[in-house]
């Protein structure tokens, strides 16, 4: 890491624009992330457009700096009305809300927002630290090697975590089939496009995901007609009161939480909230009071605040050395890279240093910027929780048909927006997961074209992706994911037989 470069990061990141940039998506994400449904991923996805007109490294910024600041936010209406923003605050949603019952709030929002911040700090020290040399290892990999670190990565989207693995293997499945749409394979044949030109480039990323994530979630308010009163805590004290003794008490947690949760972002497929939900199971199994988890215990959302920050950085480690989506945030962050020309990939870090560095610095600034706009969101928590939705919904609506305009300059975008939209409602109501239809689409054709290109070096010998040693050890890997389901289904059964003999 030159010295020369860090400097030019510093005064890219500087630059007023920059700077104010990253002020706005801040405020932005904060936000986006207290509405209830409003996820940081729909965040992502509204600030694509924007980014057109800008430069790389706010455009970037904007994306970082947001998702950063929703994923926190997502834990006020979680503690004030025990509706979590976002999917990550989910896990210790009732544990603060418990707290703001016993009067607690202050303490509840304040070890959110602190944890979360420096959680958040560990994951980008860990992305700085690393990324550098994994881009290193990286130029080992060949066709080969990508195959199988695709592979890997679909079958950790519906082997790793909970829910049915048959209906996220049938979104896995959705998701590879739109990767087949249009001319963009090896052989340059259309597929999937019914006679229709605009098709022949594939579905594009940007108006899938908006559908997917913004108006499915429109939808779903829709058609709460009869949502169930709520009352808001009015007056919240300071937040930033008792917390050097939460760190001193609970240091273990939080380095145990930070640790584990950037480990969980780079797998891809994961993201912050399987982050979340690890860590809090894992502080309750390690607690010295256990009994006290569900009753209003900081120590679980102090762990688990940690850990879906210090996700979001980890995911970007795949994401920039391989080109790999660790969450569904960072695979519209990579369809924003490609359009600024930072190509993800080892070579980033040769043609871009000065860019990726300025990102870096980004991830560190929008953890500190959290702390005083943290502060002022919770001030201003009971009026943003109270906006009808009348006149919220029909808004962000406008926005995601601007936006699907914007992309594809045609009606189609709009179209798409709102199939994809229908597609993910009917979805989620029947309990199929939508992150393997996104992973399934990024890293489709991707797959196919790995698979093509290393057959055709090896001249049809498929032996040739189990014998070169890296190869070797990502296949063996791949297949371990797989097959474990199978495994420890058989080994119940063993276990069961024997029991009843």
């Amino acid at each position: 890491m030159s010295f020369a470069i860090w400097m030019q990061a510093l005064d890219l990141v500087l630059d007023p624009q920059v700077l104010i940039v990253i002020l706005g998506a801040a405020v932005f994400g904060l936000f986006i992330g207290c509405i209830p449904g409003l996820t940081a991923t729909m965040a992502t996805a509204l600030l694509v457009p924007l980014t057109f007109f800008m430069p790389p490294v706010p455009a970037v910024a904007a994306i970082v700096t947001a998702t950063a600041m929703a994923i926190f936010s997502g834990d006020i209406p979680g503690a004030l009305l025990r509706i979590p923003g976002t999917p990550a605050s989910a896990a210790y949603a009732n544990e603060a809300y418990q707290m703001t019952v016993k009067g607690q709030a202050e303490l509840a929002l304040g070890t959110c927002l602190v944890f979360s911040a420096i959680g958040g700090l560990f994951g980008t020290i860990v992305l700085i630290l690393f990324s550098p040399s994994l881009a290193e290892f990286a130029l080992q990999f060949s066709s080969f090697e990508y195959f199988w670190l695709m592979v890997l990565g679909l079958s950790a989207a519906v082997f790793v975590g909970s829910g049915s693995k048959l209906k996220a293997s049938i979104s896995l499945v959705i998701g590879l089939l739109i990767a087949c749409v249009g001319m963009e394979n090896p052989e340059a044949h259309p597929r999937f496009t019914f006679g229709m030109p605009e098709l022949m480039s594939g579905i594009e990323l940007i108006p899938m995901m908006v559908g997917l994530f913004a108006v499915s979630e429109l939808l779903r308010y829709v058609t709460d007609i009869a949502p169930p009163p709520i009352v808001v805590a009015t007056k919240i004290g300071n937040i930033f009161g008792g917390m050097w003794g939460l760190l001193k008490t609970y240091p273990v947690q939080l380095l145990r939480g930070s640790a584990l949760g950037t480990l969980i972002g780079i797998q891809p497929g994961a993201g912050a909230d399987m982050a979340a939900w690890m860590s809090y199971a894992t502080s309750k199994k390690f607690s010295k009071e256990p009994e006290k988890f569900g009753t209003g215990h900081v120590e679980g959302i102090a762990e688990s605040g940690a850990a879906n920050n210090s996700a979001l950085a980890g995911a970007w480690i795949p994401a920039i050395v391989f080109g790999i989506p660790g969450d569904s945030i960072t695979a519209i962050a990579i369809g924003v890279l490609y359009l600024k020309n930072m190509n993800p990939g080892p070579t980033i870090f040769i043609n871009n240093p000065q860019n990726i560095y300025a990102i870096f610095i980004v991830f560190m600034l929008a953890n500190l910027v959290m702390l005083p706009l943290g502060w002022l969101a919770v001030k201003l928590a009971t009026r943003v929780l109270n906006i009808a939705r009348n006149i919220l919904m029909p808004t962000i609506l406008v926005f995601c048909i601007v936006g699907a305009f914007a992309v594809t300059n045609s009606t189609l975008g709009v179209l798409l927006i709102l199939c994809f939209g229908v597609i993910a409602f009917v979805m989620e109501e029947n309990g199929f997961p939508i992150a393997p239809v996104i992973l399934g689409a990024v890293l489709g054709k991707m797959l196919e074209e790995n698979l093509v290109t290393s057959l055709i070096k090896s001249d049809g010998d498929a032996l040739v992706f189990f014998t070169r040693p890296i190869a070797m050890w990502l296949a063996a890997a791949t297949l371990v994911i797989v097959t474990w389901p199978l495994f420890k289904w058989l080994l119940q059964q063993r276990q069961r037989a024997g029991a009843e003999a």
